[in-house]
């Protein structure tokens, strides 16, 4: 059953076509990697999901609801969370603080906030650091305060923006781990931009490559690591064996 379909959606800056006319649907409990070259418009179809950027033309259906055109906070509460590249944490904040920030979302009580902020800190292996400023914590530990923060607003469909730049091959090892059971354990769905392909190819059930703003294969990680428009385009035709998910 689809949770999230996108129909002919398209994006522009003035005369810059940044999304053309991209159709996807989203599977409720998959993982749909979203891949592509930098400034492909991976991004900016995040944005246009979540109502940052206003959509040119084309429709976003959530859950049997058109969201084309609701509010970010609205479509937060229908149960879209979401990540970003750039990681700004409130530095100021311990991190549990910067976890309840995000459940105030749905909680309307301190108390309600801070059961909802401790059982994300445990399952995000941040309970450790619970009292810590947030702008104290190592790039790994931000991008999974980042992800810890979305948990919070308890979403249906999760939009993972390059949670794994900047890691360690041991914080790659964990950041797997969390995406996986983030779907696993909670049953949320996720859509995931992601470079690294031992990640996207790992994870993945299914994957929508686009280039220009535009799609150019979809299909199982298998089917797309092959795809001669995916490697032309992306992945290069160095792109080794052992980083296909059937190697």
């Amino acid at each position: 059953m689809s949770i999230l379909k996108i129909d002919n959606l398209t994006k522009r800056f003035g005369g810059l076509t940044a999304v053309d006319h991209v159709s996807l649907e989203v599977n409720e409990g998959e993982i749909l990697g979203l891949i592509g070259p930098n400034g492909s418009g991976k991004t900016t179809i995040f944005n246009l999901i979540n109502s940052y950027y206003p959509v040119s033309s084309g429709t976003i259906t959530f859950n049997g609801h058109d969201i084309t055109h609701m509010p970010t906070n609205r479509i937060a509460k229908l149960g879209i969370g979401r990540t970003f590249q750039v990681v700004k944490p409130l530095k100021r904040l311990s991190v549990i603080e910067n976890i309840m920030v995000g459940a105030f979302a749905r909680e309307k009580t301190f108390s309600g906030a801070r059961k909802v902020a401790t059982e994300v800190l445990e399952f995000c292996h941040l309970d450790g650091v619970a009292k810590m400023k947030a702008g104290s914590l190592p790039i790994a530990g931000r991008k999974r305060l980042e992800i810890a923060k979305a948990l919070a607003t308890r979403p249906l469909l999760l939009l993972l923006d390059e949670t794994a730049a900047g890691l360690n091959p041991t914080e790659l090892v964990q950041a797997i781990s969390i995406i996986k059971n983030i779907r696993t354990e909670l049953g949320i769905t996720i859509v995931i931009v992601e470079h690294i392909m031992r990640v996207i190819m790992t994870i993945s059930d299914r994957i929508h490559a686009i280039a220009q703003g535009a799609t150019i294969a979809e299909g199982t990680p298998a089917e797309v690591s092959v795809d001669p428009a995916t490697i032309a385009a992306y992945l290069g035709s160095d792109f080794k064996a052992e980083n296909r998910p059937d190697a």
